[in-house]
């Protein structure tokens, strides 16, 4: 596995060695002693308690969410299709906070981003059939769940579609300069 610090360094691309033949591929998904070498940060060495899974259409923008008492770390990929993933950094004393980054994570590419603590997370589908897996390093609380519109023009992503499908629920969120 590689592990690629993008230009926000504790979010994290990790693209697996894929070994493929006649029969088709193999590769190490997770591997607890390499993510605790390449995830530290600081004191913090993510564990990992639950596991999600989203099913979406073309052109769905999913979030951008955040847990605010309860902040979750995400190990994101995607198994079938193809998503532009993006992490906000949200955390108040960053030197880079309102950035984000993003990566395409597919079926074909294996990839998977790591989402740390303190970023808002979001996707948007890019294929006509898209299922999403994510760990989590602690449990979803729903009643702390916190989230930015994700077409607020201050952190200009371009989730690389051209007619958003999005949620009631994720229209009604607030613009990061509200929070």
């Amino acid at each position: 596995m590689q592990f690629s610090r993008l230009e926000i360094p504790d979010v994290i691309l990790i693209t697996p060695n894929v070994f493929g033949d006649t029969r088709g591929y193999f590769f190490e998904v997770f591997h607890e002693d390499k993510f605790s070498i390449n995830f530290t940060t600081g004191e913090y060495t993510p564990k990992f308690v639950q596991d999600n899974q989203a099913f979406s259409t073309k052109g769905v923008v999913r979030g951008l969410h955040f847990q605010n008492e309860y902040p979750q770390g995400k190990l994101v990929r995607c198994i079938k299709g193809s998503v532009l993933d993006v992490a906000v950094d949200i955390r108040p004393n960053s030197p880079t906070f309102g950035h984000h980054v993003s990566a395409v994570l597919s079926e074909h590419n294996h990839n998977q981003l790591w989402v740390p603590r303190g970023f808002a997370h979001g996707y948007s589908s890019l294929e006509d059939e898209n299922i999403v897996l994510y760990k989590c390093d602690d449990f979803y609380h729903p009643e702390d769940e916190g989230g930015i519109k994700w077409d607020d023009p201050s952190l200009n992503i371009d989730w690389n579609i051209s007619s958003p499908i999005v949620s009631d629920k994720d229209m009604l969120l607030p613009l990061l300069s509200e929070l």
